[in-house]
C-alpha cells in the first residue's frame, strides 16, 4: 500500500494531467459537431482494422471446418449432374425399380461420396492412397476416385469398414482408358515410374490430328467412373517405333498427386450388372474355347 501512495505522490501531476487531457478531449468531442464527427470517423477506421484482423485469424483457425462444408457442398453438386443419369426406357419396364429417378425419369447411375486422404505415396513404383472412408460408408472396390478439381486420381483396390486404400494413376501397375476428347479416339494411359505430375498415353492412332494442349477425360466404356472427367493435356510426343501406326504421347497430369487432400469416390450403381455380364460373357468364351479343341 506505502508503494502505491508512494507511485501515485510521485507521478501526480503527470496522471492529473492525463486525466484533465482525456476530459477536455472528451468535452470537445462531444459538444463539437466538427470533432465530433472526426473523432467518429477515426474511431470507426481503428475498429474496422481491429476487427478485419480479427477476422482474419478467426478465419484462419477456421480453414478446416470451411474446408470440409464446401467439400460436402461439391458433393451435393456433383450428384446433381446430368452424366449420373441415364434414360430410363419405361414401356419395356415390368417392375418398378427402387433406384431413384429425377423428375425427367432419367435414373440415377453414378452417387458421388466426400472424402478425405489420410496417406498418400508419389515417390515409389507402385503409389498408393488411402482414404477415411470404407464398407460402412457405402465404399467397395473397384469405385473410381476423383479429387476436388473433378479429375480422376485412381480406383479403390481394397476396403476395410471405415477406411479404403486407392491405386494411384502414378502406379505403374495401373492401366486405365481414356479418351480424346476433340476426337473421340479411345487409348489407354500408364505410368512410366518417373515424374508423378506426367503420365503416358497410348493407342491413339496417328491419324489423328492431336496438339499440345489437347484435352484426354474418360471415355464411356469404363465400369468404375463416369465418362467425362479430366485426365490430362498433351504434353509431348515422345520419340519410339517410327514405324509404329500409333502415337506415344507425353500427358500433362490433371491432377496434383503430391497434394491430394479432398476426393470424392464414385459409385456407378450399374457395376454389378455390367461387371458379372462381362465376367460370364468371359467363361463362355474360355467355354467355346475349349469345345473347339
Amino acid at each position: 500500500m506505502r508503494n502505491i501512495f508512494l507511485f501515485i505522490r510521485r507521478y501526480f501531476t503527470f496522471v492529473t494531467f492525463l486525466a484533465l487531457q482525456v476530459i477536455s478531449l472528451s468535452i470537445l468531442f462531444r459538444y463539437n459537431k466538427f470533432h465530433h464527427a472526426v473523432g467518429m470517423g477515426v474511431a470507426n477506421e481503428f475498429t474496422g482494422w481491429m476487427n478485419s484482423k480479427y477476422s482474419r485469424i478467426d478465419r484462419y483457425f477456421h480453414l478446416n471446418d470451411e474446408n470440409d462444408r464446401v467439400h460436402r457442398l461439391n458433393d451435393s453438386l456433383l450428384n446433381l449432374l446430368s452424366k449420373n443419369f441415364t434414360k430410363s426406357d419405361t414401356s419395356s419396364k415390368l417392375f418398378e425399380d427402387s433406384v431413384r429417378y429425377d423428375t425427367l425419369l432419367f435414373q440415377r447411375r453414378y452417387i458421388w461420396r466426400d472424402a478425405q486422404v489420410v496417406y498418400n505415396t508419389v515417390n515409389q513404383q507402385e503409389n498408393y492412397f488411402q482414404i477415411n472412408r470404407g464398407f460402412r460408408q457405402g465404399v467397395h472396390d473397384d469405385m473410381g476416385v476423383v479429387n476436388s478439381d473433378g479429375a480422376l486420381v485412381g480406383v479403390v483396390l481394397n476396403v476395410s469398414d471405415n477406411y479404403s486404400q486407392a491405386m494411384s494413376l502414378i502406379n505403374v501397375q495401373s492401366t486405365r482408358s481414356v479418351v480424346m476428347k476433340k476426337s473421340g479416339n479411345l487409348g489407354t494411359i500408364t505410368w512410366d515410374g518417373k515424374d508423378p505430375e506426367f503420365l503416358v498415353l497410348n493407342d491413339i492412332p496417328k491419324s489423328d490430328s492431336i496438339a499440345r494442349g489437347d484435352t484426354v477425360i474418360t471415355g464411356p466404356y469404363s465400369v468404375n467412373y463416369p465418362p467425362g472427367l479430366m485426365v490430362g493435356t498433351v504434353y509431348a510426343f515422345l520419340t519410339g517405333n517410327t514405324g509404329s501406326t500409333f502415337y506415344t504421347i507425353k500427358l500433362k497430369a490433371a491432377a496434383n498427386f503430391r497434394a491430394l487432400q479432398q476426393v470424392h469416390v464414385v459409385e456407378n450403381l450399374s457395376y454389378n450388372e455390367q461387371s458379372t455380364l462381362l465376367n460370364d460373357t468371359r467363361k463362355k468364351m474360355a467355354a467355346l474355347k475349349q469345345q473347339r479343341r
